[in-house]
């Protein structure tokens, strides 16, 4: 059954046309294809950062929302170096980068995707707190799934766990 209002959930499981679904819903990865490399940019335009400064900022403007790995950062960060996009130094202990002049003109090329990426950042952050690993929704999705596998052999509890979720459903609809 499909439902025509703003903010109910339709039967491929998004919410269609009404923009309410949450971000992961519309698009499974956060970044596209050189969206990485952008961000950092943007991030360093504003001052000179280490990697795990980089990847703080970047979980801190989505909410916990977004956690770029190790994997992905240092990486991104060679290769913007190799690229002449921007230059390392060792200060404390630490490797810090900065942009080059290069690298600044890349990002005013790119201008209207890091504006894209921090529009989304900010959208994904709104939505953390109901993320799978956090908020009231983790647990929620865990206990269903504990109870469907325990209830998978007997139909008596299957039934049970379909009355309890079907109520559930309806309760929040009804908000």
């Amino acid at each position: 059954m499909r439902h025509e209002h703003r903010g109910r959930w339709n039967e491929a499981g998004d919410s269609g046309d009404w923009g309410f679904a949450p971000p992961w819903a519309r698009r499974g990865r956060f970044f596209g294809p050189g969206e990485v490399r952008i961000a950092i940019l943007s991030l360093l335009s504003e001052k000179p950062r280490h990697g795990y400064e980089l990847m703080k900022e970047l979980e801190t403007r989505s909410a916990g929302s977004y956690r770029v790995s190790a994997g992905t950062m240092y990486p991104s960060l060679q290769q913007l170096e190799d690229e002449g996009m921007i230059v390392s130094e060792t200060k404390d202990g630490k490797r810090v980068y900065q942009l080059t002049e290069l690298g600044k003109q890349e990002l005013d090329r790119e201008r209207a995707t890091a504006d894209e990426i921090w529009r989304r950042t900010s959208d994904w952050g709104e939505w953390g707190r109901w993320r799978i690993g956090g908020g009231p929704l983790g647990p929620l999705i865990k206990a269903a799934v504990y109870a469907m596998k325990r209830a998978s052999r007997d139909p008596e509890s299957w039934k049970r766990v379909e009355e309890i979720m079907d109520r559930a459903r309806r309760e929040l609809e009804n908000l």
